[in-house]
């Protein structure tokens, strides 16, 4: 079997994918259960600590790892996951006056601050009273030496919707009606004390069921695969899929080309509208724009849309997505999505699965996959939704042309949100992707490194269908 540690660029990532192999491998067994508390001990053996103070905080820590990979978690609806005793080695101070500071005569800092919370004592250095500080970081601007510093927690700074907060007991604490479940606080806690649950054992389940029932188990692979499994061919990728269990593998880009044609449709109806395809994006438009949320399009994700597709056609369907996504896990409980996905698997969750049936990628023959066209695959990046939209009104004929204002990662989509919001955005379409770079820079990606949208492009042009309307007419959609 492959030595995964090198798929993964932080051992955080190489920590959570040996909890999910592990689960994984005994629930195959059926001896998940019996097992269970042997799994952090089996992940760090001895008395030796690797991480931790100790081994025994270590194994505590994995314990709700394990919780987290079964699907347990503090309430049914959350994805996003705070594991409290991981999460105590963080400075959260605040602004803070470092050595660097020279105790000069300028006082700049003590100029700018609007409450009068910055003094400079008998050393002459500045200090900065905590009970006046407001956070508002002119200090830190102002000083000459870069002396003053913000001590904010890595999760903090990568919620760029501020739902994460510090709590009394100094660990982080996610605030619910704020989590758009994008996750990338999952990727940015230096210890893992984030992370996303699982339903690794809602997809084995299905996969044995089917054995049982007749079902068949279809993957629907996020156009993001294109850019992951670095190692193996994408061929490679989809008989593994097979060999899992799965029935068929068809690309959620082909749902991306039945979405674009809609939502060119509606578009022109309207003359404006905000793109409903990242769930995350939706959900901030809710909870932070919500005289807003009329301007959504009312089509479903092309996950949604290929998923209820394939179950209205096909008897005894069962769906399971696997993309980059957190956010999608928190889409399917909606009631609208729910009937048609049955799981998400997320790419690091994938690889987990491949390797607790011990199969070997680049050992397998290629199979084939192309259900989609080029403008359903470019999904995958920022700018390639607009681009498919804008393919789909020429392909029809519509009016007005598409003008987008292409958002990637969610601070654009807030500018473009609030130009909105106050009357000032010249364009007539948002693409909001929460994720900067589009779906290639998911949470669930099997590596963080910046991913060439290219790479993407030339996945596209390789589909044999080469218009939206070729790829939808084959399924008689239209």
């Amino acid at each position: 079997m492959m030595k995964n540690k090198r798929v993964f660029d932080t051992k955080v990532q190489y920590l959570k994918y040996k909890v999910l192999r592990e689960v994984a491998r005994r629930a195959w067994d059926d001896t998940l259960l019996e097992s269970l508390l042997d799994i952090p001990k089996t992940i760090v053996p001895g008395k030796t600590p690797s991480m931790r103070c100790c081994v025994y905080k270590e194994r505590a820590i994995l314990a709700e790892r394990v919780k987290l990979a079964m699907g347990i978690g503090k309430s049914e609806q959350s994805i996003i996951e705070v594991i409290d005793i991981a999460c105590d080695e963080c400075p959260a101070a605040g602004y803070e006056v470092t050595d660097s500071c020279r105790g000069c005569l300028a006082h700049r800092c003590e100029d700018v601050c609007p409450r009068g919370a910055i003094s400079f004592g008998h050393d002459h250095r500045a200090h900065i009273d905590k009970s006046k500080c407001v956070e508002c970081g002119r200090c830190s601007k102002v000083c000459p030496y870069s002396a003053i510093v913000n001590r904010k927690r890595p999760c903090q700074n990568a919620c760029k919707v501020k739902a994460i907060t510090i709590n009394e007991e100094q660990t982080a604490a996610i605030d619910r009606d704020k989590c758009i479940s994008c996750g990338a606080c999952v990727y940015q806690c230096p210890f893992g004390a984030i992370t996303d649950k699982s339903f690794i054992l809602d997809v084995i389940d299905l996969i044995k069921k089917s054995r049982e029932n007749g079902s068949r188990i279809y993957a629907v692979v996020a156009p993001s695969i294109s850019s992951q499994f670095t190692y193996a061919k994408l061929g490679q990728v989809v008989s593994g899929l097979k060999q899992l269990g799965f029935h068929a593998v068809v690309e959620a880009a082909l749902g991306a080309d039945m979405v674009a044609l809609e939502e060119s449709k509606e578009l022109a109806e309207k003359d404006f509208l905000t793109s409903s395809c990242c769930p995350a994006f939706v959900a901030y438009i809710k909870s932070a724009f919500p005289e807003l949320e009329e301007h959504i399009s009312h089509n479903p994700s092309p996950m949604a849309a290929l998923a209820k597709y394939i179950k209205d056609t096909h008897e005894n369907a069962k769906i399971v997505f696997i993309g980059p996504c957190t956010a999608k896990k928190a889409e399917i409980q909606r009631k609208e999505v729910r009937p048609y996905v049955d799981a998400v698997l997320t790419f690091e969750e994938l690889q987990a699965l491949f390797d607790s049936r011990d199969i070997e990628l680049t050992s397998l023959e290629e199979d084939v996959l192309d259900n989609a066209s080029y403008f359903g695959r470019i999904f995958a990046r920022s700018g390639g939704l607009s681009d498919a939209v804008a393919e789909a009104v020429a392909e029809q004929g519509l009016v007005p042309e598409v003008n987008p204002s292409v958002c990637s990662g969610i601070e654009e989509c807030r500018t473009a949100l609030m130009k909105k919001k106050r009357g000032v955005l010249a364009e007539n379409f948002i693409e909001g992707m929460a994720c900067t770079g589009g779906c290639i820079g998911g949470a669930g990606c099997l590596t963080h490194e910046e991913k060439n949208k290219s790479q993407v492009d030339s996945y596209g042009r390789e589909a044999l269908e080469k218009t939206i309307s070729e790829a939808v007419a084959i399924l008689n959609l239209k």
